[in-house]
């Protein structure tokens, strides 16, 4: 557990909700990921001059999933022929990956996603971190159950970080 306080920087920081629907290709892209088994955290397209570069991030479908290489290269392979059909090129580079042990949640829609994750927020309200697993989630708030079985519902405007917390569970 961190002890270390967020600086002054970090406190004025808030939990952005951005829905996936702003994100462009995202639903044809995200039906296609969970026909494979999976979930499609994140998709950034940007494209320059001489290339279009391509970063997505998957989950498996269940929380308790673990992501093998294997399926990150099956999905690598089905999406860039996806992403190329639906950009008219293929003149792309993607980078596909997992969300690590230590990820950091930098969008409040990933908590829908990761329901069933343990994950600990940086509540402005008590300046401290709550841990918890997540039960549901909206555009408005997460709702932990605590170390304590204690239901605690977080505006994310009162969230400064987010991470998940890795347990021997899910190794």
């Amino acid at each position: 557990m961190d002890s270390v306080l967020p600086s002054p920087f970090f406190l004025k920081e808030i939990m952005e909700y951005t829905s996936y629907s702003k994100i462009q290709y995202y639903d044809q892209c995200s039906k296609l990921v969970e026909g494979m088994g999976f979930k499609l955290v994140d998709l950034k397209i940007v494209p320059s001059k001489t290339i279009t570069r391509i970063s997505a991030m998957i989950a498996g479908a269940q929380s308790e999933v673990n992501i093998s290489v294997n399926d990150c290269a099956k999905v690598h392979r089905a999406l860039l022929s996806r992403l190329q059909a639906l950009l008219g090129t293929e003149n792309t580079s993607m980078e596909l990956t997992s969300p690590g042990i230590e990820h950091n949640i930098k969008n409040a829609r990933e908590f829908e996603i990761f329901t069933g994750r343990n994950v600990r927020v940086w509540d402005k309200n008590v300046s401290d971190w709550v841990n918890g697993k997540i039960l549901s989630a909206d555009d408005k708030s997460v709702t932990l159950e605590t170390e304590n079985n204690e239901k605690k519902t977080v505006s994310y405007d009162d969230i400064a970080k987010a991470k998940f917390i890795y347990t021997k569970e899910e190794a």
